[in-house]
């Protein structure tokens, strides 16, 4: 079934007498304060309506952030008629709208209906009374909206209203950001633009219901084993519950009941029927459950570890004659997910795993390692994120090998059709509230708010097997324990107060009397709990500082912008899991061109600086360039520390060289993060998941950003792609020891068996016999256990140097592996090959020679065939020449690899966009390498 049928049975309703989609509606745009009045759309945002007609060019254009802030400092009215009403009968009508941007009055036939101040909730107002004293058959409805960063600057000026200092508030374009329950990034970010868009984001519609009509506005499904909580493992032989819940428009009956059919969509057959139990009407709401036998339903696995098994499950409100009053229909998913932060057991202790507590996924009763990143949202503007977007965004995640997204807050949920993409396609969603970096007010009005809003989303999402965690925010428990050393014990307890009354007094609630199937964090970052207890009317206590030394909790944060520590393990935390880490790079010449003019395509020029947004910490002066340097300086140092420095004399070309060297930097140091975290796995630290920032770019500008705006992969991507497969060999060096160790990696459920050859190789393409005490490599058999880390080799690099048995600049490490075992969920072994590298000096030091890098296009295997003829070729980047050629963007199934003299690669790909069905590109393809940074 396809996923639109699908979304229009989850919000379908039986016997409605009217139901008018205001998208069809004639909606005028009309400015405030000015004579601007065109027409508009719903689902939209002023500015995209804006630039429909010509009154604005494309936002993301040039330096259109800060000159069209115009648009977000005005108030905004969307104006309709509305026709096709009924006015016979006994009818009840009804504004509903899923989404409002953000502050808005609305207004019907002259007449006030409601305010609303809440980007993330669903509202529906009555509005019969009104429609009876109006005299028009077409009355018409009005949606003002006012303008966020002026109405929260004057909440913020009250008398009495409190406000916070950085780093309690973190800051970008616009402040005071914590009083609007609005997407937070929209005030801009250190990633991405501040346009604060307006408008009736999300569909809306006028709904008529006759006497005893129902409309269903939202559902929710459960399903756990029996006897499972929130947050604690649960008995993976115990049966099903399924707990239903449907939410409706009008009055429920009394007496009326609820039943429910499962079908298997796989054979479309039925798999199981009856009626629900243990009813309970609220009149707007009706709850029942029913037990399911554990055998009759197959499990939903992440990709990669198993099939996604789906199931529609219809559940019918009928009455008490057996007549069926209103049904919802959602696809759903048998699976449970848990986030295991118990106590290290003593037995775990005795196998060498540090004393602490646990901080990893499980499905299905199965730990696993987590290997993903962050996703943040892929457009300022989302009624123009569509479901082919995110595909799109999946498919290169899994290509990628990633089984788990974080969906980052702070910016908005996840839309519907996202986590339908992610249940069929296998990618696991940890979710969030959208709060992040900073305390949010605490009066009853806004928790009250907060409140609605969590109960809405909770409910809305929670039949997705791909949902595998809420979480209270962003980073928030990183501001408290910042705190405590700086404060007074007043202050603080202030403060943690505030924090504790929002994301634990108040979104616990919401998650756990909604739902028993997921587990909750307070923040995206934390130490976890210090209890957990169902007898005790709040069951989380959280641990914040309350650690023990030599014992290891909770989850990493981790940004270090000094290139200088960029690949020194020892700067790295250590944890049971990371969930942010990165470094900035700049995107493609392809992508740069999208947004900016010729002329100003240097590294330096005021329209690029000023794209970047990493600023200083605090500083939110835009028009100082100083402030635009900091990430840009970053950046430049990092390339000309690590990399030859590119001075070609084409200006544009010597860009392009800049831009793909952050690239590369990026990519560098992401790796060698991925591998002391996969490593980490067979460790003390027992670390069995990495999430690096960021997965995708919002715009085109100097980002964290794996893949550019268009879609187009940059070497990060690769990089990860690489490092995230399942078995792989992990060169770690740290330079404070000089102590070089080769490990082989494992995220397989059983054992694993293989051979690496291990080995030096000059620049020039000749094996390098190193002769010295304990530098004796070649092949080396292993075995690696379950999730597991085996030491191949350790080599004392300052030795091996110091003694004049190694030249460094000469050489590269090379590692080669090959190793059979079985995949989660599967009878049939597979080989796994994987070859890695370690420079022991800078490329910008080591004597380079050109590799040679030939290049042809194999049309009978629909492959690209590269080799290198005279040397090592490193960071070998397969790509379209043409930077102009943009209308095919292509990802290779390898890129920014190895390749040593005499070798031959073969290159799959997989067109991401080709919407100029640009023929006869392959023969467009070329290659180069680091070492093309030293071409004039």
């Amino acid at each position: 079934m396809n996923r639109v049928l699908l979304a229009a049975l989850a919000a379908s309703t039986a016997g409605a007498a009217g139901i008018i989609d205001l998208s069809d509606a004639t909606w005028t745009l009309t400015g405030n304060n000015s004579d601007i009045s065109i027409p508009g759309k719903v689902p939209s945002q002023v500015h995209l309506d804006l630039l429909a007609s010509q009154v604005i060019d494309d936002p993301y254009y040039g330096l259109n952030d800060f000159d069209q802030r115009w648009v977000a400092l005005a108030n905004w009215t969307y104006t309709a008629p509305i026709s096709g009403l009924s006015t016979e009968g006994d009818i009840t009508t009804y504004l509903l709208f899923n989404g409002l941007d953000t502050f808005a009055d609305i207004r019907l036939c002259s007449q006030d209906v409601a305010s609303t101040n809440n980007q993330f909730r669903q509202y529906f107002f009555d509005v019969t009374d009104i429609l009876s004293s109006c005299d028009t058959e077409s009355p018409e409805l009005q949606v003002a909206f006012g303008s966020a960063p002026t109405i929260v600057d004057n909440i913020a000026n009250q008398p009495g209203q409190e406000t916070w200092p950085y780093p309690v508030e973190i800051a970008f374009e616009f402040p005071n950001r914590q009083f609007m329950r609005k997407e937070q990034s929209d005030f801009g970010w250190d990633w991405g633009p501040a346009f604060a868009p307006a408008g009736i984001w999300q569909k809306a519609w006028v709904l008529q219901l006759g006497q005893g009509e129902l409309y269903v506005r939202n559902s929710l499904l459960d399903l756990y084993r029996e006897g499972q909580l929130n947050n604690l493992i649960p008995n993976q032989t115990a049966n099903w519950v399924l707990n239903a819940s449907v939410d409706v428009i009008g009055t429920v009956p009394e007496g009326v009941g609820l039943k429910f059919k499962i079908v298997n969509l796989e054979t479309n057959m039925e798999a199981g029927s009856g009626s629900l139990v243990n009813i309970t009407n609220h009149g707007d709401v009706i709850t029942g459950s029913a037990v399911l036998q554990a055998d009759d339903y197959k499990l939903w696995w992440p990709t990669g570890l198993g099939p996604q098994s789906l199931y529609n499950i219809t559940i019918d409100v009928v009455s008490e004659s057996g007549d069926v009053i209103t049904s919802v229909t959602k696809r759903t998913g048998f699976r449970t997910i848990v986030l295991n932060m118990n106590p290290v057991s003593d037995e775990e202790i005795a196998q060498g795993i540090a004393p602490g507590n646990h901080w990893h996924f499980e499905i299905n009763g199965q730990p696993f390692f987590a290997k993903g990143s962050n996703f943040i949202p892929p457009d300022t503007f989302w009624p123009r994120v569509t479901p082919a977007k995110i595909r799109q965004l999946f498919n290169s995640a899994i290509a990628a090998n990633q089984n788990l997204i974080r969906v980052w807050s702070s910016g908005a949920y996840a839309p519907d059709f996202m986590y339908d993409l992610a249940d069929e396609m296998g990618i696991l969603l940890w979710s969030e509230f959208q709060y992040g970096d900073a305390l949010y007010p605490v009066d009853a009005e806004f928790l009250e708010n907060s409140r609605q809003e969590a109960v809405y989303q909770v409910r809305r999402v929670n039949h997705h097997p791909s949902l595998a965690l809420w979480a209270g925010g962003n980073e928030l428990e990183l501001i408290i324990l910042y705190l405590e050393p700086y404060l007074t014990p007043e202050e603080y307890s202030r403060y943690l107060g505030e924090f504790e009354t929002l994301f634990l007094d108040t979104l616990v609630p919401a998650v756990y009397g909604n739902s028993r199937s997921i587990s909750y964090i307070l923040s995206s970052s934390t130490n976890g709990y210090l209890s957990i207890d169902f007898n005790n009317p709040m069951p989380l206590v959280p641990r914040y500082n309350n650690v023990t030394a030599g014992s290891i909790y909770g989850d990493t944060d981790h940004y270090n912008y000094d290139p200088s520590q960029a690949f020194n393990l020892s700067s790295y935390p250590v944890g049971r899991f990371a969930d942010e880490f990165g470094f900035q790079s700049m995107p493609s010449i392809n992508s740069w061109r999208q947004a900016v003019a010729e002329e100003d395509l240097t590294f330096n020029s005021s329209t690029i600086m000023l794209r970047n947004h990493h600023y200083p910490a605090g500083s939110l002066d835009t028009s100082n360039f100083a402030n635009s340097s900091k990430g840009m300086g970053e950046m430049t140092i990092a390339a000309q520390m690590y990399y030859p420095t590119p001075s070609k004399t084409d200006p544009i070309a010597n860009f392009s060289a800049w831009c793909h060297t952050t690239q590369i930097f990026q990519a560098d140091f992401y790796k060698s993060q991925l591998q002391f975290y996969r490593a980490g796995s067979g460790r003390p630290e027992h670390q069995l998941g990495s999430l690096y920032w960021q997965l995708e770019d919002i715009w085109q500008a100097p980002t964290w950003a794996g893949i550019e705006y268009d879609g187009r992969w940059k070497m990060l991507h690769y990089t990860a792609k690489d490092i995230y497969q399942s078995v792989i060999v992990a060169p770690q060096y740290n330079p404070t020891t000089g102590i070089l160790e080769i490990y082989a990696v494992s995220d397989l459920w059983d054992e694993v068996n293989g051979k690496a050859s291990l080995g030096w190789v000059g620049w020039d393409g000749t094996p390098v016999d190193v002769k010295a005490a304990g530098s004796d490599l070649g092949e080396v058999d292993f075995t690696i256990g379950p999730l597991n880390t085996t030491l191949l080799a350790t080599l004392n690099i300052t030795e091996l140097t110091s003694s004049g048995s190694l030249n460094a600049a000469d050489v590269v490490f090379v590692a080669n592996l090959t190793a059979s075992g079985k995949p989660p969920n599967t009878e049939a072994t597979k080989t796994f090959a994987h070859t890695n590298y370690f420079t022991p000096t800078p490329l910008a030091a080591a004597t380079l020679v050109d590799p040679g890098l030939v290049i042809t296009y194999d049309s009978e295997t629909d492959e690209f065939v590269v080799s290198a003829e005279k040397g090592t070729s490193i960071w070998t980047w397969v790509s379209l020449e043409d930077a102009d050629a943009d209308e095919v963007i292509v990802a290779f199934n390898e890129n920014g690899f190895l390749l040593k003299k005499g070798e031959e690669k073969r290159i799959k790909y997989n067109i991401i966009s080709d919407s100029g069905k640009v023929a006869g590109w392959e023969n467009r393809v070329g290659v180069g390498s680091i070492w093309d940074n030293t071409l004039p």
